[in-house]
């Protein structure tokens, strides 16, 4: 995860060729909506996304807005703002028009272990369940200590808590299973900048009751990884990075170095298991809800972008965009996951943005032109030929992988991230990965901005780090297919991907509310820049939506501190179309799927997989649980109401166009 806390600030390709490029409608703008969102759809797109409504908090580049939820029964989004500690409430029965009601406390609030949450505690996720139980994940005013979950009634008039549990340290995102029996908790446990502490990561498992009411501390179970220790029952496998912890950092000695190592970031559940993303490791973790115990860590290995379809380009100083295959290995790394079912399978979507240990205390990050100075290994003899800035020289990567066997010199050169989105079977086998084609697509779309940084207006900016960086991830059902949404951290913007069939994903559509013209960064002015860092994603299906029969997507940006509801229309004829709005009642197993926090920060899965259209079937950041997603039921009717609502747009004098600045 890369996000910000106050807790601690720290030429496109022949394959593109076939797109469509179409502009986006030039409407009315409102508030933080742009004049031109950009929009690069494949010619046979069977959906199309657009912004609709925002709600601004004018704060800049501190997370004003990161997770977000939607609770259907109240018509009510709840957003994370860790810029200022706060958990906001919004009445989002108009989308287009989003407004906030009021805040819900999290300092001062008394925990059943006897401790009280204190000012400067921040909260980093939130989730409600059906019945409109809320929950929300506050860290510690200093980190490396033990956090809490807030329980409050998202439905109230004033959000007032419950009261708290005390979890783990860190806890960076929280989900309802899909029965609503349980709550997860990812207890990242980063290190403190120094490294004078390190806590152990885990997930609690708390069990909550049926009434809107709060557990007890009795009722929280935590998952460790003690017995990946070395003597512990368990075999930690080859390949789970386990690195700069205390012991390189020279502050001291682990009992449980592993533990102290691995990091939870989100959490999607399938069946009786939840399975939790391991950034820096490079892994999942496969958690027994019954047992509260971790039962399997699954490594994901490593991308080869010297493979024809990987291509990416790796040099903010190379002139230009130029994607080509490099020797480099890029580790996947996933911040959001989430989970669906095809063909009577389960499988998880991860973004895979990935992440470094760069702290005070241990740093693992590199130019490739730097190895060989400051006390680090040059790279092998083989290698000596891409370490110009126009080849791999600017490229950050990872100095804790790739040495020799005799430590003399780098043999692999390990890049975080994958670039892409991928698609795995439970068993942490890789069925889809996206490949080239984030690049590709924003190389396209956005040929004088590939690659910006969010914060700036830029080409480039990010070639040389993690590129576009997906981090959220939202899976939804719209008529009778199942889409991927994912959210790019640096060059911003939502790309579609039709995931029905895993074995055959397709690109849809990539649409980005922002105005590249304005560099906030450089002294533009924020309200006009548009969304910056998308975060959270959160979709609402069609059946919980405040729109009857039309699906919506809820985007957190947490550089703009803007929230964003994007809506989603069947095109007419699109594959799979619906048009008569009816379930979708298909046997094919692909109605079945969600994501929370997913991708959102952090946070993730949302869905508490009641049938009552509490809309749990949306995502925060993480990823899905599971359960089954409702169809979007887009009919004639709303398709030629979009038709007229164009034809009047057309003749008002508004044109469409794509954005090229």
């Amino acid at each position: 995860m890369t996000r910000p806390r106050p807790s601690h600030v720290r030429a496109a390709t022949a394959a593109t060729a076939g797109l469509a490029l179409t502009g986006a409608f030039a409407l009315p703008a409102t508030a933080g909506i742009v004049d031109e969102p950009i929009s690069h759809s494949a010619p046979d797109a069977a959906l199309a996304l657009a912004p609709i409504g925002t709600y601004e908090t004018g704060i800049f580049d501190e997370g004003a807005s990161e997770i977000v939820h939607y609770d259907a029964g109240s018509k009510r989004l709840i957003i994370i703002n860790a810029a200022q500690a706060l958990v906001e409430v919004l009445d989002a029965a108009d989308p287009t028009a989003p407004a906030k009601l009021f805040d819900v406390p999290t300092t001062g609030v008394e925990s059943d272990d006897d401790s009280t949450v204190p000012e400067g505690a921040v909260a980093n996720s939130v989730d409600v369940r059906a019945d409109g139980l809320g929950a929300i994940a506050v860290e510690a005013e200093n980190k490396t200590d033990a956090g809490w979950v807030v329980f409050f009634d998202a439905r109230s008039e004033d959000g007032a808590p419950l009261g708290a549990v005390r979890v783990g340290a860190l806890p960076d995102m929280v989900t309802f299973t899909p029965d609503g029996s349980q709550l997860l908790v990812a207890n990242e446990g980063e290190p403190a900048e120094d490294y004078s502490a390190d806590p152990e990561g885990s997930v609690a498992v708390v069990d909550v009751p049926d009434a809107l009411d709060a557990p007890a501390q009795s009722d929280v179970a935590i998952a460790d990884f003690h017995e990946f220790e070395e003597g512990g029952s368990l075999e930690l496998p080859e390949g789970v990075r386990i690195y700069g912890g205390r012991e390189d950092a020279g502050t001291g000695t682990p009992e449980f170095p592993v533990s102290e190592n691995l990091e939870p970031e989100y959490i999607t559940v399938v069946g009786d298991e939840a399975f939790v993303t391991l950034q820096e490791a490079n892994a999942i973790a496969v958690v027994d809800l019954g047992a509260a115990e971790v039962t399997e860590i699954q490594t994901l290995g490593a991308k080869d972008w010297s493979q024809p379809g990987n291509e990416l380009d790796p040099s903010d100083e190379d002139g230009g965009i130029n994607l080509a295959n490099w020797p480099v290995q890029g580790l996947y790394q996933p911040d959001a996951i989430g989970s669906y079912t095809a063909g009577g399978a389960s499988y998880l979507v991860t973004a895979n943005e990935g992440d470094t240990r760069d702290w005070e205390g241990y740093t693992e990050v590199a130019r490739v032109k730097d190895l060989g100075e400051d006390g680090l290994p040059p790279v092998c003899e083989d290698l000596a030929g891409v370490t110009a800035d126009e080849a791999l020289g600017r490229l950050n990567i990872t100095t804790a992988d790739g040495l020799s066997e005799d430590g003399t010199c780098y043999e692999t050169l390990y890049a975080n991230g994958g670039r892409s989105f991928s698609i795995w079977n439970t068993d942490g086998e890789q069925v889809f990965d996206s490949g080239a084609q984030f690049e590709e697509l924003t190389a396209a779309a956005l040929p004088e901005f590939f690659n910006s940084n969010h914060s700036e207006s830029n080409l480039e900016g990010r070639s040389d780090d993690k590129g576009p960086e997906p981090e959220g991830l939202a899976i939804g059902r719209v008529g009778e297919r199942t889409y991927a949404f994912v959210g790019f951290e640096r060059v911003g913007g939502v790309i579609v991907f039709d995931i029905t069939a895993p074995d055959a994903v397709e690109f849809v559509t990539y649409v980005n509310n922002r105005n590249f013209a304005v560099s906030v960064e450089d002294g533009g002015e924020l309200a006009d820049a548009g969304d910056l860092g998308p975060e959270g994603l959160e979709f609402i299906p069609a059946d919980a939506s405040p729109i009857p029969g039309t699906a919506l997507l809820a985007v957190g940006n947490e550089v703009s501190g803007s929230t964003t509801f994007y809506r989603i229309d069947e095109a007419d004829g699109g594959p799979g179309g619906d048009e008569d709005g009816a379930e979708d009642g298909s046997d094919d197993g692909s109605d079945e799927s969600g994501s929370d926090e997913a991708g959102s920060d952090e946070s993730g899965a949302d869905e508490s997989g009641t049938d009552d259209g509490t809309g749990d079937d949306g995502a925060d950041e993480s990823g899905a649980d599971g359960d089954e997603l409702p169809d979007t039921g887009g009919s004639a009717t709303t398709l030629m109401l979009a038709a007229g609502a164009l034809l009047l747009a057309g003749a008002a004098g508004y044109a469409v166009r794509r954005r090229t600045a």
